[in-house]
Order: C-alpha cells, then sequence, then structure tokens
C-alpha cells in the first residue's frame, strides 16, 4: 500500500536532508520557569507525509498549523504523540535520557495507529538537532528541564474512517519547572470500578490522543473527593493498572514477610511501557535488595495489606515527575457507596525507596551519577 511504502528507503525522512529556517523575531526568554506545556521555544520541527512519501524535513519558526476542517485528526482523532526530556547538568552539558526508548515506543504507536512509518534513528538524530538549536531556552536548576513532545497526526481532507493518506510529524518543545517546586507533595488516588482506562485488545499500550480525552472527566469527578489522580482497575478482581497518565509501584511485605516491589505487567495491552517504569525496575533489580515482581495488584490485596500495615509505599511513576508518591486510595467499591479511605504513611525509619529512585534516576539525567549507556550528550 502506499503507506507501507513509507517504510521502504524511498519513503523515508533522513537528517542529511534537514533543512533549517531560523525564526526572524526571535521570543524572550521568560526568566521564570512557566507554568507546563504554555510556552514554546522559538522553532519546531515539521515533516510532511504525502504522495506516499515522508517530505524534506525542516526546523522552522513556530506557528499555528493551517489544514482542512475536513481533516482526519479532527474527526476520529488518528493521533499519536511522545513526552521526553533533555537537562542542562551540573556540568552545563546538555542531556537526554534514554530517548531510543521513546523513539521505539512512537513507532508502535504510530503503527496501531495506521500512520505512516518512520524511521526512529533519524527522528532522535532530528529532535537532538532541535534541542542544539534551543539549548538556550533549556533552565539550570534541579528539577528544570526542556519538555519535548513529538506528534504525528492524520491530515488528508477526508471523513472516510480509513488509512490516513497524509500525515504531519511535529516536535515541540516547552521549557518547564521542577514538578515539586515546594518540597513532596504525596497525592490522593481515586479508585472506582465503574471507570476504567484501557481493555484487553485496545490501544492502553499505546501513546494515542484517544486514550487521554476520556479520562478528563474522570479526573474531575476524582478532585470532588480531594484527589488528584484516578486509580485505574479493571475486571472483576479489580487489577490495579495505571495510576492517572502514570504507570504504578507497589511496595510492601507480601503474605510471606518477603519485601517486594510489584508494578502491572506489560502483557495483556492494558498499560504504557513507560520508560521511568523500565529504568526503575532496571535500578531495582541492580540493587538485589527487594523481590521484584510484574503482575497485576487487586484493591483486595491492596485493602487486606493496608490494615495489615503491610503497604510500605505506592508511587506513580513517568516522564513529568519521575516519581509521585500516593498518601491515601479513596475507594468508591459500589455505586452511591460511601468511599473506603486506604491510607499510606510516610515512612519515618527509613529513606523512602520512592526518594531514593528519584535521586538515582535525576542524578543521571543531570549528569551526578555516570551511566552513560542511558544518557546522550548533545550539546
Amino acid at each position: 500500500s502506499q503507506l507501507r511504502h513509507a517504510s521502504g528507503l524511498n519513503g523515508r525522512f533522513h537528517v542529511k536532508n534537514l533543512k533549517f529556517i531560523r525564526s526572524p523575531a526571535p521570543k524572550i526568554i521568560p526568566k521564570e520557569t512557566p507554568a507546563f506545556g504554555t510556552v514554546s521555544t522559538d522553532h519546531m520541527l515539521e515533516v510532511d507525509f504525502k504522495n506516499g512519501a515522508w517530505q524534506t524535513p525542516v526546523i522552522r519558526p513556530v506557528e499555528d498549523l493551517r489544514m482542512s476542517p475536513l481533516s482526519k485528526v479532527l474527526h476520529y482523532c488518528p493521533t499519536i504523540f511522545e513526552g521526553l526530556k533533555a537537562f542542562r547538568g551540573v556540568d552545563n552539558e546538555i542531556r537526554m535520557f534514554r530517548t531510543e526508548k521513546n523513539m521505539a515506543r512512537m513507532l508502535t504507536s504510530v503503527r496501531r495507529a495506521a500512520l505512516p512509518d518512520f524511521c526512529p534513528l533519524q527522528l532522535e538524530h532530528m529532535i537532538e538537532d532541535l534541542v542544539r538549536k534551543e539549548q538556550d531556552w533549556i533552565p539550570s536548576g534541579e528539577g528544570t528541564s526542556l519538555y519535548i513532545r513529538p506528534f504525528v497526526i492524520g491530515t488528508d481532507a477526508s471523513l472516510g474512517v480509513n488509512t490516513p493518506t497524509e500525515a504531519k510529524l511535529l516536535v515541540v518543545c516547552c521549557p518547564v519547572g521542577p514538578y515539586y517546586a515546594s518540597g513532596w507533595k504525596p497525592i490522593k488516588l481515586y479508585a472506582n470500578p465503574a471507570h476504567i482506562r484501557a481493555a484487553p485488545g485496545g490501544v492502553g499500550a499505546y501513546k494515542m490522543g484517544c486514550n487521554y480525552a476520556p479520562t478528563i472527566k474522570v479526573t474531575d469527578e476524582a478532585s470532588r473527593y480531594g484527589c488528584q489522580q484516578s486509580l485505574w482497575l479493571w475486571g472483576e478482581k479489580e487489577w490495579i493498572t495505571e495510576a492517572g497518565t502514570s504507570n504504578l509501584f507497589l511496595f510492601w511485605k507480601n503474605t510471606n514477610d518477603e519485601l517486594e516491589l510489584v508494578t502491572p505487567p506489560l502483557t495483556g495491552g492494558l498499560i504504557l511501557p513507560g520508560v521511568t517504569r523500565d529504568s526503575i525496575l532496571t535500578l531495582a533489580k541492580e540493587w538485589g535488595e527487594f523481590k521484584v515482581t510484574e503482575r497485576y495488584p487487586t484493591m483486595k490485596e491492596v485493602k487486606e495489606a493496608a490494615a495489615d500495615g503491610r503497604i510500605l509505599e505506592f508511587f506513580g511513576a513517568g516522564t513529568a515527575a519521575v516519581v509521585a508518591p500516593c498518601e491515601q486510595i479513596v475507594y468508591v467499591e459500589k455505586p452511591d457507596s460511601e468511599p473506603i479511605l486506604i491510607d499510606i504513611p510516610e515512612p519515618k525509619d527509613r529513606k523512602p525507596l520512592y526518594r531514593r529512585v528519584h535521586e538515582t534516576i535525576t542524578g543521571i539525567q543531570y549528569g551526578k551519577i555516570e551511566r552513560p549507556e542511558w544518557v546522550r550528550i548533545v550539546n
């Protein structure tokens, strides 16, 4: 097919063909990091797909998009995205963290959405070039970074529900500040089995726009219970799958009195294969201090473990915050029932595991800890 031709050499874009159009009116870089995702840098990467092939890639000034009101993305949501960051290290070097993982995941999302294939390595090189050109926008200081948002949209002007014949790949960048600007703030999670995020055979394992819009109303509902995010459950056994838009980890003493770190598995297609998740699993196995298990914990297990005082920590994991500790789960077990409050106290006799994870990963990202296979220096 025309689209599959894009996976051949003639249909691919290549960094050697990348063009650059400098902005004639550079913006003033804000002294204070703005609210997340509200201010972009001067330039963006843009590549169009048409006539069965990717066109010449260009880094150009950021500007509004022009498209037909018939564009497929506006009606049926053939759109996927990624999220990654560039960091200004303690040595002033610009580092990117495990970018190849994001590119590989982006390709799987593109294929699931029937959007055109691309070469992950070439896109990685072009993003690095964009970051070099925008490096003055990368803030200094712990917790700050340049957030990078690659995305692909189906743009052909057609109301037919079919494979897009035209598409646009873009990458925009935004400076962002620390997620916890004033210290750690544990979150509360809203668990209601009436709402699901994903189902087996669906697209929950892909970073597709259609996965996110349905969660907004549930997040609003969670806020009425004093919660910041939803704890997504699945099935009769109420498998715990994700926390908000993040992967999750349960650190506890299991029924065999073993210290264990549990996170949902990638099998079944219910969760996103997070880069931070993979990094935490790798580190935990290297430390070798407790059992590491990939399986779905259930709400029944969590309730019982909390009652027995066996839950040590419960935290989300993702690009935005690295980790987000949870202090309480508000569990609405049945419609119209009073919520059950499951408290997760902060550890008092030891350093929390989530902080150790955070310090290790951010240490690598900012150049305090050497882990060359996980970073690329791009300045």
